[in-house]
């Protein structure tokens, strides 16, 4: 747990890394350790990665991951104020806090979800399923058209393989390589650590201000303003984190705009108001051990990096759902321990190791590059020895490039690959046990609920359009 905690800071603090990468880079290296041991230090680099995103956000202006694009806003001026310590020191508090509150809700809201999951029929996780691809693909994108092609996109590429119900090859095109069909760190690595990679080689950090001299006399600071946006931005991060597909970053600026809507003095926000950073941070790491509570007990991963640690616990053999709670307690449980445990080894380390840290912003990209891509190739062969793995990566890693370039979101994919073969199973089994009656589908108030919940997905976009055609018209009947 140390060690992934503070791997996971140091990379969070890398510009472009991010935890999904840094966790599907860095599976290959738990395969010979015992499941709990494993998961312990993944728990530890997710949670320090959501920090360490903030160092070089604060320092720099360059949020090293997505989730510290709100602490920019207000860490950044407190850097060139001279402040940069205690937004340091702000953001690390906020972050453990907001980590802790995450990983007491994952133990408090995980278990009955789990035994309400236990009254599903295969039929209610089909719908689960189709109402997880559907949530992913409409909500993470800009364009609800981009998310579908890519949840499409996974759907093809999970039928790879030997079909589990009838035994015959699908898409495997005589390949022995394709029989056991593609592996999800495979498709993960590629799809999450090549593409950074690509670009850092072909860009560098320039425009950058240096920082202001630095005041090191913080202890006149009330923390205990601070408290109230804690307790405000914690709740706000862990309701983001149960909702699949909102993810850190939604849930920084929903915590960061709802403390400016609620301060009085709402001009000092943008130019240096710790209350930011406080927001910011607290809401995005309390998101982290939230996002995995409809994974573990449904399944249905709410983000990228919960679709890599699921692939994680299918890696070391567990399968996520409510049964992982029955025929694996003692490791699902020591997994939502560790994720309290590292909240305060992330505070222990980054209290007395961030400026170490800053300094592996030193690195040149174009050191950083090559290792990332020979990391990545290294820890791919050693899943089966085998090259063509690596050149299939490397291929994921292409079309990730051009899905980014495209604005094509890639978690769609990776998520659908998870949830296809579930839902397909799930549909064919329930067919099955009715002797191909298709009325099953809809028996019972839990498939109609789920069956409401999409359509109601699919046509937020809809609905959007027609309020912004609205106010459009009546705006411009005010204006005649």
């Amino acid at each position: 747990m140390i060690i992934g905690t503070a791997v996971g800071i140091a990379i969070g603090a890398l510009p472009g890394l991010s935890a999904t990468m840094g966790i599907a880079v860095l599976i290959p290296l738990t395969f010979t350790m015992e499941p709990l041991v494993a998961l312990g230090m993944i728990a530890g680099i997710y949670n320090g990665a959501m920090y360490g995103g903030s160092i070089p956000a604060i320092l720099l202006r360059i949020p090293g991951t997505p989730a510290g694009i709100a602490t920019v806003f207000d860490g950044y001026p407190m850097a060139q104020q001279g402040k940069a310590k205690l937004a340091l020191r702000i953001s690390l508090t906020s972050s453990s806090i907001g980590s802790a509150v995450s990983a007491l809700a994952l133990l408090l809201l995980a278990p009955p979800l789990a035994k309400v999951a236990l009254q599903f029929s295969p039929a209610n996780y089909f719908w689960l399923s189709a109402f997880g691809l559907t949530s992913i693909a409409v909500l993470l994108s800009k364009n609800p058209i981009k998310g579908l092609i890519a949840a499409c996109l996974g759907l093809l590429i999970g039928m790879v393989g030997i079909d589990t119900m009838t035994g015959a090859e699908r898409f495997s095109f005589d390949s022995l390589d394709l029989l056991s069909g593609i592996n999800i760190i495979v498709l993960l690595t590629g799809l999450y650590a090549i593409p950074p990679a690509i670009e850092l080689a072909f860009s560098s950090m320039k425009n950058i201000k240096p920082i202001a001299q630095q005041n090191e006399k913080d202890d006149d600071f009330r923390w205990s303003k601070l408290i109230p946006v804690w307790f405000k931005s914690s709740i706000i991060g862990v309701i983001a984190g149960i909702i699949p597909a909102v993810g850190g970053n939604i849930a920084a600026l929903l915590a960061w705009n709802e403390q400016r809507r609620s301060d009085p003095d709402k001009d000092k926000y943008g130019k240096g108001a710790p209350e930011g950073v406080a927001a910011a941070e607290c809401a995005n790491n309390a998101d982290t051990a939230a996002t995995l509570i409809p994974a573990l007990t449904l399944g249905i991963p709410g983000s990228a990096v919960a679709a890599v640690i699921l692939g994680a616990l299918l890696v070391h053999g567990l399968l996520p759902g409510p049964q992982l709670f029955r025929e694996n307690a003692e490791i699902t449980y020591g997994f939502m321990i560790t994720m309290l445990v590292t909240s305060g080894l992330m505070y222990i380390l980054g209290r007395f190791g961030s400026r170490a840290f800053i300094h592996i912003l030193k690195l040149p990209a174009s050191l950083l590059a090559p290792m990332i891509i020979s990391l990545s190739v290294l820890g791919i062969y050693a899943l089966h020895n085998s090259f063509f793995e690596v050149w299939l990566m490397l291929c994921f890693g292409v079309l990730g490039l051009v899905m980014e370039r495209l604005e094509i979101p890639t978690a769609p994919t990776v998520l659908a690959v998870i949830l296809g073969p579930m839902a397909e199973e799930s549909l064919r089994r329930s067919i099955l046990m009715s002797d191909g009656q298709y009325d099953v589908l809809f028996e019972g108030g839990i498939s109609w609920i789920l069956i409401g919940l999409i359509a109601m997905t699919s046509l937020t976009p809809v609905i959007k359009k027609m309020l912004v055609r609205f106010r459009g018209s009546r705006d411009g009947a005010t204006i005649k």
